[in-house]
């Protein structure tokens, strides 16, 4: 069974700060970022089980050829997105949303 994937506000902030970080790097690759993030989205949607418990009750899917993870919790008939966060940063950071 599939749920729906809402991200937070500050999620929503890292994806698009990433996105444009990204493509100021190289034209297309802002798009090729959010491509893969919103494939990593559809992924734990469909199955918000399949990744582990990374930090309380809070998991983690990985972004295919970024150094990006999401980390979501699962709710009843959704699943909420508290992070797009980059594997160098500070995981406090995101763990202080919890």
């Amino acid at each position: 069974m599939s749920l729906p994937v809402k991200l937070r506000r500050q999620a929503k902030q890292e994806l698009n700060q990433a996105v444009d970080w990204y493509e100021r790097q190289r034209i297309g690759l802002g798009r090729e970022f959010r491509r893969r993030v919103e494939e990593a989205l559809k992924r734990i949607g469909a199955a918000p089980q399949m990744h582990g418990l990374v930090y309380k009750d809070i998991r983690c899917g990985v972004v295919r050829r970024f150094p990006y993870a999401v980390f979501y919790r699962v709710k009843p008939g959704r699943v909420s997105v508290i992070a797009v966060f980059h594997s160098s940063r500070d995981p406090r950071e995101w763990q202080g949303r919890v």
